[in-house]
């Protein structure tokens, strides 16, 4: 599959209100998300900006147009700030044409050249198989499973998933 060109960028404030109408879509189907801000204006800046030293982009299209989203940043604080974790939202329009692959590949890249050691994604929810098989492909596994910890408007109780990967070969466990 050839991958859209896209280019990654932090993300600007022209690019909010396409960003919003991602999030909505996506938060508002209320499947692959544990937020519930559907109509709060005000908290979705707070919950997708990434502060203390992390990261938010877009990806664009070589049009201009935001083909999706993600953050990136640490996944704990103090002893377990050498983790980082991310999350990523994709346009309904451009999925399963590789954005989320490029972004995830970039977050990636992002925490290694931060020093992080490793990823870690808190809450993959089991029943987003496109997502679930796109990690697992970049290297991911599955360490944990919170079973029912996600009540799917479609499929009732299904599992989280922690999902989790070293960033290089050879850690450095000191």
């Amino acid at each position: 599959m050839d991958r859209p060109r896209i280019t990654i960028r932090t993300l600007e404030e022209r690019d909010w209100p396409e960003v919003r109408e991602i999030f909505d879509d996506i938060v508002g189907s209320a499947e692959t998300f544990t937020y519930d801000v559907r109509g709060d204006h005000e908290e979705v800046p707070i919950l997708w900006l990434e502060n203390s030293g992390g990261q938010t982009v877009v990806a664009v299209a070589p049009d201009g147009t935001v083909l999706g989203t993600a953050k990136m940043g640490k996944n704990q604080r103090g002893p377990g700030s050498h983790v980082a974790t991310a999350s990523f939202m994709v346009a309904r329009a451009t999925r399963r044409q590789g954005v989320g692959r490029q972004l995830c590949e970039y977050a990636m890249t992002w925490a290694r050249e931060q020093g992080f050691l490793a990823m870690q994604f808190n809450a993959v929810v089991s029943a987003n198989a496109p997502a679930v098989q796109l990690w697992q492909s970049l290297g991911f596994a599955i360490v944990g499973t919170v079973p029912g910890g996600f009540r799917h408007p479609k499929q009732g109780l299904v599992d989280l998933y922690i999902m989790h990967r070293w960033l290089s070969d050879t850690p450095d466990q000191s």
